[in-house]
């Protein structure tokens, strides 16, 4: 794929899988910006790495995402793509029972509300150059939703469902296109760092057709063709799954 000249703009750009989208882009062309919060140092090695800049934003904060926006515009003029990759799974597995008021506003401001603010700043400025293209990055979780998460799998579906139909709705006619990716169980460095627990793939892989659980190249790739006009710009308001095939889910400790 050929990226060369056009800008793009990755929204938690220096995590697992958004480093490898960030590098893939780069790899076909593009001019990246990398979007954090708190990964400052990960972030400026890796925009050094692939020549692009780096940008602190909360995202949570309609201001410092309208800030973030304008930065891009005075340095690059503005964007041809966006990847709203920015979110956060809750590390504490719990039942809808006791998840807590707190932690659903949390993980709502960090998957959805961050989605929505980036989302809408992109599209403002692509509707009126009337080109862009728009990957929002959902979660398995949000399609088949997620045992002990009740409150990421609304966040993400919400983002793969409504929000992802009416912003294609809402950008018709202008040539601007917006899709999700929906990606699995992907095995990203921090989670080998972190000791990966290997009950926990061999459950997953029972629900999956392709017997191998995704990297962060797999989703990258996805994003990748879905940004690219030349090979999906007649493709709009789809969800491309990442998942190696999965159907449903397995709970572990019931289905045992």
């Amino acid at each position: 794929m050929d990226f060369s000249g056009l800008k793009v703009l990755v929204t938690g750009g220096a995590g697992g899988i958004g480093t490898e989208i960030c590098r893939q882009l780069h790899a076909f062309g593009a001019e990246v910006v990398v979007h954090y919060y708190n990964s400052k140092l990960q972030a400026e090695d890796l925009a050094k790495e692939i020549g692009g800049i780096a940008i602190q934003a909360d995202l949570t904060n309609e201001d410092d995402t309208l800030n973030l926006f304008k930065q891009i515009d005075d340095l690059h003029g503005g964007l041809d793509c966006c990847v709203a990759n920015a979110g956060k799974y809750p590390t504490e597995s719990l039942p809808a029972w006791e998840i807590s008021g707190d932690r659903l506003s949390e993980t709502l401001d960090l998957n959805l509300k961050v989605s929505f603010y980036t989302s809408r700043e992109f599209l403002r400025r692509a509707v009126e150059r009337r080109h862009g293209s728009l990957v929002l990055v959902g979660s398995t979780a949000g399609v088949h939703g997620e045992r002990g998460h009740a409150d990421y799998a609304c966040a993400k579906g919400a983002i793969t469902s409504g929000l992802l139909k009416t912003l294609k709705n809402d950008v018709a006619g202008t040539g601007v296109r917006v899709n999700a990716v929906a990606p699995g169980w992907t095995l990203t460095e921090s989670k080998i760092n972190d000791g990966f627990d290997e009950s926990i793939s061999k459950t997953a892989l029972r629900t999956m057709s392709i017997k191998k659980l995704a990297i962060p190249e797999d989703v990258a790739s996805a994003v990748s063709f879905l940004l690219h006009d030349a090979y999906s710009g007649h493709i709009s308001g789809q969800v491309l799954e990442v998942s190696g095939g999965m159907e449903g889910r397995i709970i572990p400790g019931v289905d045992e």
